[in-house]
């Protein structure tokens, strides 16, 4: 499953999730979650997330009626993608130069229609999004069963785990703090609508530190370093037991936080 950043990775992760070189200040400001006493066993015993009763049937509970929330960079919804109607945009977000080393999906339209196709012809364990922020399309998002996903290999995978892709495509939206801010909103979103889902999932490429910069400051933590078959990457976990942690969002979207320096095409 190809991520936001997120393809084989040149730079080290350090057991901080900090890329080694000279990418450290790249994270210098990021949220760091200290775990009490208290706290590890709430990890250690893996609590069961309330059961939501009767379902549907659906593997990511009806992302498509997941509705708007209100978040500080304004209101934001994930509306899923159309192939008639989107792919103009896709491919022209995935044509950009700063997004393509990530992607992989630089070329043609029918590259990334191809793309888009075999998700939405699948059994919908992965939903193509589009991030629809203040009424104006500017980002693209995969909502996916990373339990059912081939990245469940590469870690102890967890019934229900939900993992996150993300691709700001605007660039004026990028390195403003944006990216983080929705990641964070999204995370929150997981855990409201998917009850049975007790951690949000991420595997950045080790090369994109902004990325990776961005999900620690939306209170991921780095978990470990893994072999994907189209890159190295950072795995990164957001706990819903450790939801209650996290301090209120600090970012506007209108600011420069030092969590993410530069550009955020997010694969």
């Amino acid at each position: 499953m190809r991520g936001i950043e997120t393809g084989p990775g040149q730079e080290a992760v350090t057991g901080n999730g900090a890329p080694s070189g000279s990418t450290d200040d790249a994270l210098d400001d990021t949220i760091d979650l200290h775990l009490t006493e208290e706290v590890i066993p709430l990890l250690e015993e893996d609590p069961e997330p309330p059961d939501p009763g009767p379902g549907t049937g659906d593997l990511l509970d009806s992302v498509p009626g997941w509705g708007p929330v209100t978040t500080p960079a304004g209101v934001f919804q994930l509306v899923p993608v159309r192939v008639e109607r989107d792919l103009p945009l896709l491919t022209r977000w995935m044509n950009d130069p700063a997004v393509a080393p990530f992607w992989g999906l630089d070329g043609p339209a029918g590259t990334t229609a191809a793309h888009l196709e075999s998700q939405l012809a699948g059994d919908g364990r992965s939903i193509p999004c589009l991030g629809v922020l203040g009424g104006t399309p500017m980002s693209y998002w995969e909502i996916y069963r990373a339990d059912l996903d081939t990245v469940a290999r590469h870690y102890p995978a967890r019934p229900h785990d939900t993992g996150l892709h993300l691709l700001v495509g605007g660039v004026a939206d990028r390195g403003r703090g944006i990216g983080t801010t929705l990641l964070r909103a999204v995370a929150d979103l997981v855990f409201d609508k998917r009850p049975r889902c007790a951690r949000v999932i991420a595997e950045p490429d080790l090369r994109n530190a902004p990325s990776i910069a961005a999900f620690l400051g939306a209170g991921f933590r780095f978990a470990a370093e893994a072999d994907l078959p189209d890159k190295r990457a950072a795995l990164m976990i957001r706990d819903r037991a450790l939801r209650h942690l996290l301090p209120p969002n600090p970012h506007s979207g209108t600011a420069v936080p030092a969590t993410v320096p530069g550009r955020f095409p997010e694969r």
